[in-house]
């Protein structure tokens, strides 16, 4: 059986360097040391109003061969530019709103299906692995597929709220379980990501099939208190990798 993997999410590292103006903390340097403490990848989000990571990061980034890079980008035409210019090893492709805080929920497949689609082709032609954020929907999965992306990633926020909260998550962590099984009977791999926290990575890795998990808000957040490598070695832990 497979380790899962995890991914580390540093994005807010550069929220907490553009609070102030200031050159750090590092983004570059968090990227570095998440590699050094274990993380299997590095995910950055360039957003449209470069609230946190900016092109340079991207760039600088990119460029250190040793550190595999997991893009998100929202499915438009800057992005996909932006992406072909500096091509990184992996992309998520994500919804995005300007005034939101945080991603609020999966893609809309559907309705962006023509676009997305010839998205998914260019990138795949730079050879660039392609996941979708979604849902954990059966009809949102099957468009995945026709789409031809490689991964998926199941938006967790809300089986997360559920935990943080101490109420019932039985229904959403079937509905969970029911989208993995049925993404990995059309090989599609299958990540989680969004509001995971120790207790709730506890719960999500017993599900089989998860390969990889990407975790920023709350790593950051941890490293205040415990520092970063001991907050990224105790997830390797957890997720038992």
């Amino acid at each position: 059986m497979s380790k899962i993997r995890l991914g580390v999410n540093i994005d807010h590292v550069a929220t907490i360097r553009n609070a102030r103006g200031e050159r750090y903390p590092d983004p570059l340097r968090a990227a570095k040391a998440a590699i050094d403490y274990g993380a299997d990848s590095v995910t950055v989000h360039l957003r449209e109003d470069r609230r946190h990571i900016n092109d340079n990061d991207l760039k600088k980034i990119i460029k250190l061969k040793r550190i595999p890079v997991n893009l998100e980008i929202a499915p438009t035409l800057e992005m996909t530019r932006i992406a072909l210019r500096n091509p990184p090893d992996f992309i998520c492709i994500v919804p995005e709103k300007r005034e939101e805080i945080t991603t609020e929920g999966g893609l809309n497949l559907k309705r962006n299906k023509k676009h997305l689609s010839k998205m998914i082709s260019l990138l795949k032609k730079r050879k660039i692995r392609v996941s979708v954020f979604i849902e954990p929907k059966i009809q949102d999965i099957k468009l995945a597929k026709d789409l031809d992306a490689d991964c998926i990633e199941i938006h967790t926020g809300k089986i997360c709220r559920l935990i943080n909260k101490k109420r019932n998550y039985s229904s959403e962590i079937k509905k969970i379980n029911k989208a993995i099984m049925f993404a990995n009977s059309i090989n599609l791999e299958t990540h989680a990501g969004h509001g995971l926290t120790f207790a709730s990575a506890k719960v999500l890795k017993n599900l089989k099939g998860i390969k990889e998990f990407n975790i920023g808000h709350f790593i950051v957040s941890e490293s205040v208190f415990y520092g970063l490598e001991k907050v990224i070695k105790r997830f390797k832990r957890i997720i038992g990798s």
